[in-house]
């Protein structure tokens, strides 16, 4: 076990002493395309003067919380609410014989148009991201080293993306083993923790008004009543319309694996908030949304928003108990 606190990542079960108190952790879920709610809960922190001093994000949460540290929040937000599902298609490098159906040659150059070479030391706070190890199952948080690689280790969706290799390991999406990183933040002493969780609204879930079957991943891109047949026509690749299209009534193969993989996420979600919940604990109502809707950027960060500005008393009243200081 890899204990040294100068390397870029330790175990769960790493030591982790030696860190002073704080202030406020935030701890960023996992969720997909439902991350964009992160992005309005950030906006609601900072109208009300509410500074976190420790970010921790899993798989898009740690995308968002770097976004945020490294001041780049209004560029995300911008190419969030400029997405439609025919832009998130042209970023999707679909590979049969790799690790992943998707390269992500195309999402690297987005993430170093905007990151370039910036390394997690160069974070004005402490930023963790959280990562699984394919070979152990391990817990891996991700602390120093090159904040691109760190973030895409982090999402690294079995299945969906190739692991990335980092110090002799190969991670994969951390929301596999910790989707809500309460434990990182309290490790490594924030005075009280508020988490963000996108697998909490569960009554969302059901059939969309008008539908007979169940919100799924919600990426029917060749579905002709979001996309034109004219428009499906440039999308010649075979391969690309079997994974994202859909019989009706039924989800897509694609739709299907991710959305399995998003019941294991929901279930550990739970049972880790279970026994480390955070003081704060956030909830945007986003069960509706399908997890690769990332069309729907408006809706989610408005959400976010609205459940920050729920919780505000909440946040407020823990502050005052566990930061009477300020």
């Amino acid at each position: 076990m890899n204990t040294e606190d100068n390397t870029p990542f330790a175990d769960l079960d790493a030591e982790k002493s030696g860190f002073e108190s704080a202030g406020i952790g935030l701890a960023l879920g996992g969720g997909l395309a439902r991350g964009f709610s992160h992005i309005g809960v950030l906006r609601v922190l900072e109208k009300n003067g509410i500074k976190p001093r420790i970010v921790a994000g899993t798989s898009i949460g740690a995308v968002v919380g770097a976004a945020y540290l490294a001041g780049k929040l209004d560029d995300i937000e911008d190419w969030a609410r400029s997405l439609n599902r025919l832009k998130i298609l042209s970023y999707l490098d679909i590979r049969v014989r790799s690790a992943g159906l998707i390269g992500g040659n195309r999402l690297d150059k987005l993430l170093g148009e905007h990151f370039g070479d910036m390394n997690i030391e160069d974070l004005p706070h402490p930023y963790i991201t959280i990562a699984a190890d394919l070979l152990t199952g391990h817990e891996v948080w991700m602390r120093r080293g090159n904040l691109i690689e760190a973030m895409k280790a982090s999402f690294a969706l079995p299945g969906v993306f190739p692991p990335v290799k980092r110090k002799d390991r190969l991670l994969i999406d951390g929301a596999l083993v910790n989707p809500v990183p309460v434990s990182v933040c309290q490790a490594l002493g924030a005075r009280m923790t508020i988490g963000v969780d996108l697998h909490a609204d569960i009554i969302g879930k059901a059939a969309k008004p008008g539908t007979t079957y169940q919100t799924v991943a919600g990426f029917d891109i060749f579905d002709e009543k979001d996309v034109p047949k004219e428009e499906q026509k440039k999308f010649k690749t075979g391969l690309s319309r079997r994974l994202f299209r859909r019989e009706e009534h039924n989800p897509s193969l694609f739709g299907v694996m991710v959305s399995s993989l998003g019941i294991i996420q929901d279930r550990l979600t739970r049972s880790r908030l279970a026994g480390e919940p955070p003081d704060i604990h956030i909830k945007p109502q986003i069960g509706h949304i399908g997890l690769l809707e990332f069309e729907k950027a408006p809706e989610l960060i408005a959400e976010g928003e609205a459940a920050a500005e729920k919780a505000l008393p909440d946040i407020r009243a823990a502050m005052s108990v566990f930061m009477p200081d300020g």
